[in-house]
């Protein structure tokens, strides 16, 4: 529900900041007082084509915030997390923004970042739903006209399996129509890759298997060198006269002679006898290594065979050596991806055939559905606009078959029309002239849908021209009782509607030589009764008219 609108040098605002509550707000005034700026105002912020000239005179830009509690609204709060525009420390809540210079450019923000202006009309049509001869009129879509019979015919869960089956039925029908019109090239690719595919198991390299190749064939090549260097290094540790061992041995035999050590002495006396045992354990192991060393120019051979076969494929196909198990995984998943030719051909027409037919299937009963409830809708719809006063008007619902052109919403377009003459054809509603009449239609649609659509905020301007007393005391009826499931906002004209409302918003304005302003203010107790009783009579308030006002309100 819209929560709070900000206002700031639009047409003849100076600054006005509005909290709105639940239930049905009504909004009154003398005429020209300015009730249509709230409207306007609230289409800037939903993305309406910014235009300079509403832009307050002498000021250079004017400035609109609109917030919105969204924590009903599932499908906002989804898409402004797949936007990645929620407000992470207060996800229920929702900020437009537009400000417009009076040069006629603008910018919109959605929680405070940059959007664009489609993705500002695409979040504010799930937010807020303006009901009058209005870009934001949501029935005039046949989208629209479509969710609403669905949800009244309780099948908005076959309607998203229909979707979604006809999603998967298209993706298949593309990928049946590609390899049929490329079937020569996919069968020459096919045949490479089974190839490439086969060559690289047939190497079979394994992991690792790389770096230990390149080090068993460094140690193999160097085998002559390696084992004549350790000999060398063997007999330098254990030579009997000249030693390391042997010199060592020696020199701690001089320091353990001396009669009196210092502390310096005493700690190189300890270094040497670690050095010794040092030199001794490695040349144990030096010697161990001698003793398991062998050369096998044989292995070296083997090695050699291994490592170029795995640098020929490399080359081959012209990547690293170590990119050849990555490599692999590649072309398997584009050679499983290809399928086996014919056979798979024959096999993909299969699942064609068989994705339609279980899509007609859910389609034919979303049809079947949709026919019952457009009987039930229009009858009863057709009943809420006698009541409003227009005895003459008749609600179709149309189901134009789609013949061979099945879309992902059914087997038919879905499309509310209207006629409001007698032996006038059934007509779209966007070609209904009045636009108090179709502030009413919508009316006695929304109240029909209330208890099967989840709706947004519902405004409603001039649904009361055109009708007055006991027609208006039910346009009121019906608002208020629409007011207990949403959000409703209306601007009337008449004490009958305005009497019904939770939330009662005045507008005045005052003028002076030089310029004019238009305020609102939230009216209650008496001068609420003062304001029922202006509309019943007029600029002079009487006694009865008072009276007369309070009893609207009691009832």
């Amino acid at each position: 529900m819209l929560t709070h609108l900000s206002i700031q040098n639009f047409t003849l605002v100076d600054h006005l900041d509005l909290d709105f509550k639940a239930g049905m707000t009504v909004i009154t005034g003398e005429t020209g007082a300015g009730k249509s700026i709230l409207l306007d105002a609230l289409g800037q912020a939903l993305g309406d084509r910014a235009d300079g000239q509403r832009v307050r005179s002498g000021t250079k830009r004017a400035d609109i915030h609109a917030t919105f509690d969204i924590s009903a609204i599932e499908r906002a709060k989804r898409w402004l997390a797949d936007q990645e525009l929620e407000q992470e420390d207060h996800p229920e809540e929702c900020l437009l923004r537009r400000v417009i210079t009076s040069e006629g450019r603008s910018k919109a923000y959605i929680n405070g970042r940059p959007v664009t202006l489609q993705q500002l009309r695409t979040l504010g049509e799930m937010l807020i739903d303006i009901h009058s001869q209005h870009e934001h009129q949501s029935l005039l879509r046949r989208d629209t006209h479509r969710r609403l019979l669905d949800e009244l015919a309780g099948q908005n869960e076959l309607a998203q399996q229909v979707r979604e089956q006809f999603r998967h039925w298209q993706t298949l029908c593309t990928d049946f129509e590609y390899r049929s019109a490329n079937a020569e090239e996919l069968s020459a690719r096919f045949q490479l890759l089974s190839y490439q595919v086969q060559e690289l198991d047939q190497l079979a390299l394994a992991e690792g298997e790389l770096e230990q190749l390149d080090s068993e064939q460094r140690a193999l090549a160097n085998a002559d060198e390696i084992l004549h260097t350790s000999q060398q290094i063997s007999s330098l540790c254990g030579d009997e006269e000249q030693g390391l061992s042997r010199t060592l041995h020696r020199a701690l035999g001089l320091l353990q002679n001396l009669p009196e050590k210092s502390a310096a002495l005493q700690e190189a006396e300890q270094l040497l006898t670690s050095a010794q045992i040092q030199v001794d354990e490695a040349q144990r192991e030096i010697d161990r290594h001698i003793d398991n060393f062998s050369l096998d120019p044989e292995r070296l051979q083997a090695v050699e065979e291994r490592l170029s076969a795995v640098y020929d494929i490399a080359r081959k196909h012209r990547v690293g050596p170590e990119q050849l198990p990555e490599l692999e995984h590649s072309l398997r998943s584009e050679l499983e991806q290809l399928g086996g030719g014919d056979a798979h051909l024959e096999a993909l027409a299969q699942k064609v055939e068989q994705a339609e037919t279980h899509y007609r299937a859910l389609a034919q009963r979303l049809s079947t559905g949709r026919r019952k409830a457009s009987g039930k809708l229009a009858k009863e719809v057709n009943a809420q606009l006698q009541a409003l006063a227009m005895e003459n008007a008749r609600l179709e619902v149309s189901l134009a078959p789609l013949d061979d052109k099945p879309s992902a919403y059914g087997l038919e377009e879905v499309e509310f029309l209207i006629s409001t003459n007698p032996g006038q054809p059934a007509r779209a509603l966007n070609k209904i002239a009045s636009g108090g009449e179709l502030s009413r239609i919508s009316l006695a649609i929304q109240v029909v849908t209330a208890q099967t659509s989840a709706r947004p905020t519902l405004v409603f301007d001039e649904v009361d021209v055109g009708i007055g007393g006991a027609t208006g005391d039910v346009v009121g009826r019906l608002l208020r009782e629409l007011g207990k499931r949403s959000q409703v906002i209306c601007v009337t004209h008449l004490a009958q509607v305005a009497s019904k409302g939770h939330q009662h918003l005045q507008v005045t304005k005052t003028a002076s030589s030089s310029s004019a302003q238009s305020t609102l203010i939230e009216l209650t107790g008496e001068a609420k009764v003062e304001e029922i009783a202006r509309m019943l009579g007029g600029m002079t308030i009487t006694d009865q008219s008072l009276a007369h006002a309070r009893e609207f309100l009691e009832k």
